[in-house]
């Protein structure tokens, strides 16, 4: 018996090693795949940054042409995104929809006859529908 145990966890430790040298040999599939998925990126994001830079310097070209502050109106621009991020930033889920409910009851009563409550059966949903109106 103990050839016969021997040879039955030779065998174990074969079938083991199959499973293993096939699973590397997935797992180095799936490094190389992940490589060249990594190359085409950097190759894009290369070509993208050129496209950006040529196109800046075209932007920048008419400006100066016709006398915009490029500078000027890019910070505009920014203050603007910071002001409306800020804005969302402030509502909470819960104080976005009293506000909004607060302020739209009459809408949502002329969307739907039977108000906001009646497409959703819960209080949750009630929140999302004027979070999504008010976009």
């Amino acid at each position: 018996m103990g050839l016969g145990g021997t040879a039955k966890k030779i065998q174990t430790l074969a079938d083991t090693a199959e499973k293993m040298y096939q699973r590397l040999n997935e797992l180095r599939e799936q490094v190389q795949a992940t490589q060249e998925s990594v190359t085409d990126t950097t190759d894009r994001v290369k070509r993208l940054e050129n496209e950006m830079a040529e196109q800046r310097a075209l932007l920048n070209a008419v400006a100066a042409e016709l006398d915009i502050d490029v500078e000027t109106v890019s910070a505009e621009a920014h203050i603007s995104d910071a002001e409306v991020a800020e804005e969302t930033h402030e509502e909470t889920p819960e104080g976005a929809a009293e506000e909004t409910h607060e302020e739209t009851p009459e809408g949502a009563a002329e969307e739907t006859p039977g108000g906001a409550s009646g497409d959703a059966p819960d209080g949750d949903g009630d929140r999302e529908d004027p979070e999504t109106a008010s976009d």
